[in-house]
């Protein structure tokens, strides 16, 4: 079975930094694109970044500049570090990934969500 767990939000001051990590497990023979999004209250989730298995990355305008996704392929890990953050960027943010199990079916999973909270 093929899990996603985020690790890496919390709590931090307006102008802070965090790096949010989220690593697949399991019965995994490949992994396409990673990605992250993020859903702020009462909003609908929003792609922020994706990053391809050759680092083939995509950011969304909302956090050009501020946001950077990488990937270790070793380790099957998508990172998210995000700098100058900003009230609204306090949300749940999710990993996604398009992975291969051992039925050799390309499924996407979803990671169970990490909490960022930025103060003013």
């Amino acid at each position: 079975q093929v899990q996603l767990v985020e690790s890496g939000g919390g709590l931090v001051q307006a102008g802070g930094s965090l790096r949010l990590s989220c690593a697949a497990s399991g019965a995994i023979f490949g992994v396409r694109t990673m990605a992250w999004f993020g859903q702020a209250p009462g909003k609908q989730r929003e792609l922020l970044a994706t990053i391809s298995r050759n680092d083939f990355i995509d950011i969304a305008d909302s956090v050009k500049g501020r946001f950077i996704i990488s990937r270790d392929n070793a380790k099957n890990t998508t990172y998210l570090q995000m700098y100058n953050l900003k009230p609204e960027d306090t949300a749940v943010y999710y990993c996604n990934a398009r992975i291969q199990s051992s039925d050799f079916v390309w499924r996407d999973y979803w990671g169970q969500g990490t909490q960022v909270t930025v103060s003013s």
